[in-house]
């Protein structure tokens, strides 16, 4: 019987030096092979083929997120009804317990649709598929100091004419 040098996070470790080295040999060799010509076109922004115009730092509606993730989780949820299927289907299962089995599953799996559909009935609720957002209530203060008193304020913290008026303010804290 012969003995094991190496131990089972022994035999891990050098797999992982092993891949390290294979990525590292690999880049390397690309780098080598590879022509390096740039030019003015190659060194250019790409952006979908256009040519890029303005500032990239824009404002990206969150709206696109929060399509993106409802999309990303009901589509999730469907690839989790393929194994539903695959095992409600095996007849053997369900003739070994006189089709308790195909019913539990069955059961289980209108609950499972159930909590999807509650979950889109929310986001539908709250208006997070909607794409034309109603425009936001700006809140008015019941204070009793007059808007002129703040108006002095911003004025002295921050110079007169640089301040935004207080109108501006409130709609720019929404």
């Amino acid at each position: 019987m012969a003995e094991s040098y190496i131990s089972d996070f022994g035999t891990i470790l050098l797999f992982l030096i092993g891949s390290a080295i294979f990525v590292m040999v690999g880049l390397l060799t690309s780098r080598l092979i590879r022509p390096n010509r740039p030019n003015p076109e190659k060194l250019t922004t790409y952006e979908s083929g256009e040519e890029p115009i303005g500032n990239a730092w824009v404002q990206f509606n969150p709206r696109f997120y929060v399509v993106a993730l409802i999309f990303i989780i009901f589509d999730v949820e469907l690839a989790f009804l393929f194994p539903w299927a695959t095992v409600f289907g095996r007849r053997d299962l369900i003739e070994a317990t006189d089709g308790a089995w195909g019913w539990f599953s069955l059961i289980e799996m209108f609950l499972f649709i159930g909590v999807l559909m509650l979950g889109l009935a929310y986001a539908w609720a709250k208006g997070h598929l909607d794409w034309i957002k109603p425009q936001p209530v700006i809140p008015q203060s019941r204070s009793k100091i007059p808007l002129d008193v703040y108006q002095r304020v911003n004025e002295r913290q921050y110079g007169p004419g640089k301040a935004a008026p207080i109108e501006e303010q409130n709609a720019l804290d929404i």
